[in-house]
């Protein structure tokens, strides 16, 4: 049954952290990181020797190898310092990376290479593997960061066959820390009165916004979209994972049902691709990152004739969807 929330942003499986052990996930299931916190090194800011970077933060980096063979240390170095937000844990971070095997000399990959992205994840999560985690934990957003992983930190005993790692391979990688949304971040703003005949939303800060339905009014049978605050960043596109933050109630009574308040604050979810209902594909597509938009879905939109949890069948829902990031 598709689902409103529940869907983790899809993680390149290349970036994954390795599975401890020689048991395969679950379908779409995020394997498990590549070794205990406890075997991880502790990353320093420097050793000898070093890679050297090329390039400016926003572009593709040219990484040199220098002679000999890498200390083995992990090494997390600033190569420029951003204004940004301070990144913080449960972050949901956007970062553009290039990386290198240093032990071959091989290129592994970049985000800016074409039909490539961002990648966005959570910090210290464990999503990724842990040069991401330590890359951008405590940095601000807008900082070049250099990466020197050895295996433990990178893709571990394991490698990664898709990437061309070979096992206990030390891995350089640069990252550019774009954008972090913190777990409690709401859209703000002038807020527009919805719609006429469009159920009122009040602010409540950094709590869920209060939905009220029109006193006698009968649902309507088509999906009904107002935009509450306009943002002003890129627009969403089919296929990219968003950042919301949103709730939900049923006309019927006004009931909450769902809110991403409720269960860890800020979601990531893939929009336009049939992993959420309808309503959300069709509402949420062309809106813009920083806005504030009000849905209501009819049956046919959402769950139909199906039953959910707290939500009975045929039942008309009202969301209010904060949307901080898209990818």
């Amino acid at each position: 049954m598709r689902r409103i929330a529940g869907f983790l942003v899809a993680l390149p499986l290349a970036l994954l952290a390795a599975c401890s052990s020689g048991t395969s996930s679950s379908p779409g299931a995020s394997p498990s990181a590549s070794a205990s916190v406890s075997a991880v090194p502790s990353p320093v800011a420097s050793a000898s020797p070093m890679p050297t970077v090329a390039g400016d933060f926003g572009s593709k980096a040219t990484i040199t190898i220098p002679p000999g063979q890498p200390s083995g240390q992990f090494v997390v170095s600033a190569l420029s310092e951003g204004e940004g937000a301070t990144v913080a844990k449960g972050d949901w971070v956007t970062v553009n990376y290039t990386a290198k095997d240093w032990t071959t000399g091989k290129e592994v990959g970049s985000s800016y290479d074409a039909n490539q992205k961002p990648q966005l994840f959570q910090a210290l999560s464990g999503q990724l593997v842990p040069a991401f985690d330590q890359g951008v934990i405590g940095r601000k957003v807008g900082s070049r960061v250099l990466v020197v992983a050895p295996s433990a930190a990178a893709f571990g005993s394991q490698g990664n066959s898709t990437l061309g790692v070979q096992a206990g391979d030390t891995v350089v990688f640069v990252l550019d820390i774009m954008q972090a949304v913190p777990q409690d971040a709401t859209i703000t703003g002038a807020i527009t009165e919805p719609q006429p005949n469009m159920p009122q939303v009040k602010d409540n800060g950094k709590a869920a916004p209060t939905i009220t339905i029109p006193a006698g009014q009968a649902p309507p049978t088509d999906l009904q979209k107002s935009v509450l605050v306009k943002g002003d960043g890129k627009q969403v596109q089919a296929g990219q994972t968003i950042v919301v933050q949103y709730t939900g109630v049923l006309w019927s009574n006004g009931q909450q049902f769902d809110s991403s308040w409720s269960h860890g604050g800020a979601q990531a979810l893939q929009v336009g691709t049939g992993s959420l209902i309808k309503g959300w594909d069709q509402g949420l597509v062309g809106q813009t990152v920083g806005s504030r938009v009000e849905l209501v879905v009819p049956p046919a939109l959402g769950y139909e004739d199906k039953p959910q949890t707290a939500v009975p069948p045929n039942s008309t829902l009202v969301f209010v969807i904060d949307i901080l990031e898209a990818v």
